[in-house]
Formats: C-alpha cells, structure tokens, sequence
C-alpha cells in the first residue's frame, strides 16, 4: 500500500486509519462535519467512528475487509482532506 495521506495515522489489529482535524469555531467544525456527510452518502463509504467537540473532529476510517487497509481508504482519507481544508 502507498503512503498514508497527511495527517493519517494506522493503528489496531483491524488496520484503522485515525486523524483530528481542528478548527477555529463551532460553525467550520460543523460546516465540516456536514460536507463529510455529503461526502459518505456520495462514496457510500462511512467513517467507523466519527467523534468531535466545539473546535475538532475525530475520524476514524476501518479497513473494509478487516485485514488490510486498501486504497479504497486511502482515497477516501485524501477526499476527507480536501475538506478540512476547503
């Protein structure tokens, strides 16, 4: 597998990806938080776990298979990146 996008990290022993995206108020954690959701009905593709506060967000992406992290992840990591940054 590739490099990792920036800002992913892999952990478990089902192969996650995991990064904390941080913003400066409430409204961009939440205008970012809405353009994910687009995002996932669009690739029919849903983070595992999805945790945030005021000013961050927490995503956390599993390995589709449970064994092994493809680029089906990777892809979708770089499209949530696009949005943090957008």
């Amino acid at each position: 597998m590739g490099e990792l996008p920036e800002g992913w990290e892999t952990s478990g022993k089902s192969p996650t990806l995991f990064r904390r995206f941080t913003f400066g108020n409430y409204t961009d954690t939440r205008t970012f938080l809405d353009a994910l959701s687009e995002l996932s009905e669009e690739t029919g593709i849903h983070p595992q776990n999805i945790n945030f506060g005021t000013t961050y967000v927490n995503i956390t992406l599993e390995a589709e298979d449970g064994k092994e992290l493809t680029e089906t992840e990777h892809a979708l990591a770089a499209r949530i990146n696009k949005l943090g940054t957008e």
